[in-house]
């Protein structure tokens, strides 16, 4: 796995935003899957994750409840938790593409799982601040489901993004 260290210097390269998007919503259904997986494996609810997602933006009081499923908050949990995606790729693309992180595949997974690092610590350490209930959630499984996060939104963006020649739809070929 050949990593071009060279060849990563600051261009003014524009991320491909729907890219982006889309590789946040890819990352984010792996995660869902991945933790409701690990939640029952553990013995635990699979509704008690989405209940902290969605005590983002409804209150504590969600998590006073039953960890049952209940529509209206696997909806806000849901939406919040792939906007919330979206928004965590578009950044890792604006870090990827003007220092042309994405210029191979081993490049791109090695920037997408130390992101899934940072976003880790940045979201159960810092945020625990405003959402204190996401301390409990601190643990190994959390930890590994964000470095796969970052390595899944890295690698769908680069497969997705078209450089080059490729974004003028010949496909890279020459005439």
């Amino acid at each position: 796995m050949e990593l071009h260290m060279h060849s990563h210097h600051f261009v003014r390269r524009m991320p491909e935003w729907p890219a982006a998007v889309i590789g946040g919503c890819v990352a984010g259904a792996v995660f869902l899957v991945i933790e409701l997986f690990a939640m029952r494996v553990m013995g635990q609810s699979v509704w008690a994750s989405l209940r902290m997602i969605a005590a983002i933006l409804m209150g504590r009081d969600v998590l006073a409840q039953p960890a049952t499923f209940a529509t209206g908050v696997m909806l806000v949990a849901l939406v919040t938790h792939f906007v919330l995606s979206s928004l965590f790729a578009v950044i890792l693309a604006v870090i990827m593409a003007p220092f042309s992180l994405d210029s191979s595949v081993g490049m791109a997974s090695l920037v997408g799982a130390v992101f899934g690092v940072l976003l880790y610590v940045i979201n159960f350490y810092g945020m625990t601040q405003w959402f204190p209930w996401f301390a409990d959630a601190r643990g190994w499984v959390s930890f590994l489901n964000h470095i796969v996060f970052g390595l899944v939104a890295a690698d769908t963006y680069l497969s997705l993004e078209r450089k080059g020649s490729d974004a003028s739809g010949t496909g890279g070929t020459s005439e």
